[in-house]
């Protein structure tokens, strides 16, 4: 089994470099990475015969070489991305590249190859935008707003058009939890510190519904997806997870009793995100997250303690 990971030393990279490295030997790990935060996240992997690595831009005329070098590649997950609608916003033409080009460069070269490799895309839960009043399925109709959104969409659109037997994308709910390369703006990691270093929260929106799912569940889920050969689109969340803003909060305060809650209207999610997301189809194929959201807080609260305060976030 060989395994090409782009963005292997960010949030979710880390952590699914790491464990399929260290807990599969007879795996190939081939990750991909510029290294753009400056972090040393995936230095721990140097020990391990079973995985490479090459410091390289996906936009860089020569990464799509490296298929050419690394005969016979199973897997491709490409988690090289500009993630989130402002940092796609304040660049969109290396958002375009990144999230959208990059994918079409490797189905590319897959087709003119007669490759058999399959890609595992990370699409978002955040094409849905509005949602409808009932659960959001895969047969939902998609209505992305930010740029960001839109290049996921269009992406994931472009996967089924060209290589549906050979692709398996996954929408993902908001995630949380620790990691080596660790990101503190996502909503429930940023809630969780706001309670643990501030003691208290404004919120916006505080009714907005969203999903949630633990790096850890992520990570499980694309080992699964390759062990039983997985086709086609799945949401991937906590379907005990389903929660508004404010819900969110309150679980949190459960755990941190001095957390302040209060709101007012200051600012506009420029995704619109408010939705509750069906994960019926990824369970009936037999595969259920082992994270719940409570046991995701309690390891932030521990996991803050030991850290100096923002030192990790993408914004």
């Amino acid at each position: 089994m060989k395994i090409l990971i782009t963005g292997c030393a960010g949030y979710i990279g880390s952590k699914l470099s790491t464990f399929l490295t260290t807990s599969f030997p007879t795996y190939e790990i081939i990750g991909v990475d510029n290294l753009m935060y400056g972090q040393n996240s995936i230095s721990h992997l140097a020990q391990y015969p079973n995985f490479r690595f090459y410091k390289m831009d996906v936009r860089h005329p020569n990464f799509i070489d490296i298929f050419n070098q690394e005969k016979d590649i199973g897997f491709v997950i490409p988690l090289a991305a500009l993630v989130g609608a402002k940092v796609c916003d304040f660049n969109p033409e290396a958002a375009y590249d990144i999230n959208h080009k990059q994918i079409v460069d490797i189905v590319d070269w897959k087709i003119i190859n007669r490759s058999k490799l399959k890609i595992i895309f990370p699409n978002t839960n955040s094409g849905y935008g509005i949602g409808d009043a009932n659960f959001c399925t895969e047969e939902s109709s998609l209505n992305p707003v930010s740029h960001y959104g839109l290049l996921k969409v269009k992406t994931e659109k472009y996967l089924i058009d060209k290589i549906p037997d050979e692709s398996v994308i996954f929408r993902l709910a908001t995630v949380f939890g620790p990691s080596y390369r660790f990101r503190q703006d996502l909503l429930v990691n940023d809630f969780v510190a706001r309670a643990f270093y501030d003691k208290f929260v404004v919120l916006f929106e505080a009714g907005f519904r969203r999903n949630f799912i633990c790096v850890d569940d992520v990570i499980s889920a694309f080992l699964f997806s390759i062990t039983h050969y997985l086709l086609g689109v799945y949401n991937l969340g906590l379907s005990s997870a389903n929660l508004t803003k404010m819900e969110l909060c309150l679980k949190i305060k459960e755990q941190l009793p001095e957390f302040v809650i209060k709101t007012d209207e200051f600012a506009k999610d420029p995704d619109k995100r408010d939705y509750v997301v069906s994960n019926d189809k990824i369970e009936k194929e037999g595969y259920l997250p082992g994270v719940g959201l409570e046991t995701g807080i309690k390891q932030l609260i521990n996991f803050y303690g030991m850290l100096p305060r923002k030192q990790f976030t993408n914004v």
